[in-house]
């Protein structure tokens, strides 16, 4: 039974519990003038006070905690709403900071230092699918990229649509070796995707750049630092991968535009 406030279970429970206590409350009161009643009074009573709470209080809880419920379940849609990126489904740049700088702030367990990887993905030549197909066919490639990415994620990571054509993943408790397997993941995904803008083969591909920590940073920093290297994946012929860990570039500026 579900007893979560999106489930029906509390509302059986709440009902009938409520209705039960309505029916002991009535009885119990009553109870001290059971003495004195004949036997045909006291049968009458004892149904009195248990049809009548029954009758009135079974309806009234079971409709005012389903407006309880129904209140859960708008709150809950609002969330979502408040948190997705309306036209792929993933989280949108607001709520995917915030949970990465939930998860940064945390103290880890088991004595496991703090680690991740942080990826920026970039759609490449994306103009070009506006300008050539359309605005429509543009937002169908980019649920299509999203697709193919959420498919080779792990349950544990998190991704986000962070600008026009451009995704944000955070892997936590990643590794060098997992980062970049990962990514390569992700680039091969995208590259094999169907995408048939009027009926022409268009191939989609990403340039994927990376930031690999092993301590406590600031989430701007691994912005920056998995921007450069998506800078230097787009330099470098796009529909590549290029992830670092952290520690080298701890001095170098922000890329260029």
């Amino acid at each position: 039974m579900d007893l979560s406030p999106l489930g029906k279970g509390r509302i059986y429970l709440a009902t009938g519990a409520g209705t039960l206590f309505c029916v002991c409350a009535a009885l119990f009161i009553d109870s001290f003038n059971f003495g004195s009643m004949s036997p045909e009074v006291l049968l009458r009573a004892i149904l009195v006070d248990t049809l009548l709470p029954t009758a009135l209080a079974g309806p009234l809880i079971w409709y005012f905690m389903s407006k309880l419920r129904a209140l859960a379940i708008a709150h809950e849609r609002l969330a979502i709403f408040a948190s997705t990126d309306p036209l792929t489904g993933v989280l949108n740049r607001g709520a995917l900071t915030a949970l990465v700088e939930q998860r940064l702030a945390s103290t880890p367990t088991d004595g496991l230092p703090v680690r991740g990887a942080l990826l920026i993905l970039d759609a490449d030549n994306f103009k070009s699918i506006n300008d050539s197909y359309g605005h429509e066919q543009g937002d169908v490639a980019l649920k299509l990229i999203t697709g193919a990415t959420k498919d080779v994620l792990r349950k544990t990571d998190l991704l986000g649509r962070i600008g026009g054509e451009e995704f944000c993943v955070f892997l936590p408790n990643a590794t060098q070796l997992t980062a970049d397997a990962i990514g390569e993941r992700i680039r091969r995904a995208v590259s094999v995707v169907r995408f048939t803008p009027g009926d022409q083969s268009h191939r989609l591909s990403v340039s994927i750049g990376g930031a690999v920590f092993d301590r406590r940073l600031p989430l701007s920093d691994l912005l920056r630092i998995a921007d450069q290297q998506l800078y230097a994946a787009k330099q470098n012929g796009r529909n590549r991968v290029s992830i670092s860990p952290i520690v080298q570039y701890e001095s170098v500026p922000a890329a260029a535009a």
